[in-house]
C-alpha cells in the first residue's frame, strides 16, 4: 500500500513511517523544521521536506504518490508557542490540512476520478478546552460528543482542522477520520514530564550524582505510549468510520512519582529529589483521560505497552544519544 505521512520529522511520525515501512508498505514522510533527529530514521525511508503552508508543495508528492491513506500530522503542536505564534499555528494547522484534501480533489478532477485515500487528520483532546473544568470528579472521562471549548489560539486550531475535515466528508465524499489524540510519550519525546525525567536520570548517571530535579510528584496524568498510539491511527485507517471523530487517550493513570519509581527501579539507583519551584503550578489540572469507547469498539484497539516498558526504552534512549 502507498502511504503518505505528513510530520513525519516528530516524535509520532518518525515512528509511524518506520512502523509502516517494517509493515512492508511503501510508504514517504514529510517534515519541516523537524523536532527529531532525522538522521535516527531508517534511511530507507523516503523522507521529504514540505511546509504545508504552501499548498503547492504537498499538492505535487500527492499527485505524484497518490497515497491510499495520508496520516496528516504535520503541525504546529505546542499551546504555549501558539500564544506567541497564533497567526503561523491557524495557518499551518488550518490552512495546511486545506492544502491535503484540495491535492486529493485536484486528483480527481485532473487524473483519478475515483481516487478513494482514507485520510487520518490528527486533532487534540486541546479541542475540548474549558468543558474539562466543568465536569464532575478528579479524573475527566470526556467523550467525543463533549462541546469544544479551546482555551488558547492551539486548540482553535485543532478544532479548525477538525471541522474541516468534516466539512471535506461531507461535500466532497473524502473519507477521513478525525483523531483527537491525548497525552503521549517516547523516544524521540521532548519537553514533557516523561521525558524530562528520563534525561535527567540519565545525566545523573553520567556525573554519578544522584539527584532528580522535579516539580510535584502527586499530579497525575494519563500517559500512553506512542507505540499505542500509532497502532491505534493504523487500525484507524483501516477499520475507522469515515468520517467519525475518535479519541485516542491512556486507559492508565500515573503519579509523577510512579515514573521516578519506575527510573530508580530500572536504574538500580535511588534519587535524591530536588522539588524546583520553577517547575510547580499554582492549580494543578485535572486528570484528563478519552473515553475510548468507540475506537475499542469500532477497532479492537488496546493500550498494550505498559508504561515501565516506556520508561525503560526512554533511559535506554537518552544513554544511547
Amino acid at each position: 500500500m502507498k502511504v503518505l505521512v505528513t510530520g513525519a520529522g516528530g516524535m509520532v511520525g518518525s515512528h509511524m513511517v518506520e512502523t509502516l515501512y517494517a509493515q512492508g508498505h511503501h510508504v514517504v514522510g514529510t517534515y519541516y523544521k523537524p523536532t527529531t533527529n532525522l538522521q535516527e530514521i531508517n534511511p530507507a525511508i523516503r523522507m521529504i521536506e514540505c511546509d504545508v503552508r504552501y499548498p503547492m508543495n504537498i499538492e505535487k508528492i500527492i499527485m505524484k504518490e497518490k497515497p491510499e491513506w495520508i496520516f496528516h500530522l504535520a503541525a504546529q503542536s505546542y499551546p504555549t508557542v501558539s500564544w506567541d505564534k497564533p497567526f503561523e499555528t491557524i495557518d499551518i494547522n488550518i490552512n495546511g490540512t486545506v492544502a491535503v484534501y484540495e491535492a486529493v480533489k485536484k486528483v480527481r478532477i485532473n487524473e483519478l476520478t475515483d481516487y478513494d485515500p482514507m485520510v487520518v487528520v490528527a486533532c487534540s483532546s486541546a479541542e475540548y478546552g474549558e468543558t474539562l473544568n466543568h465536569l464532575d470528579g478528579d479524573a475527566v472521562y470526556v467523550r467525543e460528543d463533549a462541546p469544544l471549548l479551546p482555551l488558547h489560539p492551539y486548540g482553535v486550531s485543532k478544532v479548525g482542522q477538525d471541522l474541516i475535515s468534516f466539512q471535506y466528508f461531507m461535500n466532497d465524499h473524502i473519507r477521513c477520520i478525525r483523531a483527537r489524540i491525548f497525552n503521549s510519550t517516547g523516544t524521540r519525546k521532548v519537553q514533557d514530564v516523561t521525558s524530562d525525567f528520563t534525561y535527567r536520570a540519565v545525566q545523573a548517571e553520567k556525573v554519578g550524582v544522584y539527584e532528580l530535579r522535579v516539580g510535584n510528584l502527586e499530579t497525575r496524568r494519563a500517559i500512553m505510549d506512542q507505540r499505542d498510539l500509532v497502532n491505534a491511527l493504523l487500525l484507524l485507517a483501516e477499520k475507522g468510520t469515515p468520517g467519525e471523530v475518535y479519541n485516542i487517550s491512556s486507559e492508565h493513570i500515573y503519579r509523577m512519582r510512579d515514573i521516578v519509581d519506575m527510573i530508580e527501579k530500572q536504574t538500580g539507583h535511588k534519587f535524591g529529589i530536588r522539588i524546583d519551584p520553577e517547575l510547580l503550578r499554582p492549580t494543578d489540572e485535572k486528570i484528563i483521560v478519552g473515553d475510548v469507547t468507540k475506537l475499542k469498539r469500532d477497532t479492537g484497539w488496546k493500550q498494550q505497552i505498559p508504561m515501565e516498558q516506556t520508561v525503560g526504552d526512554m533511559l535506554e534512549y537518552w544513554r544511547k544519544r
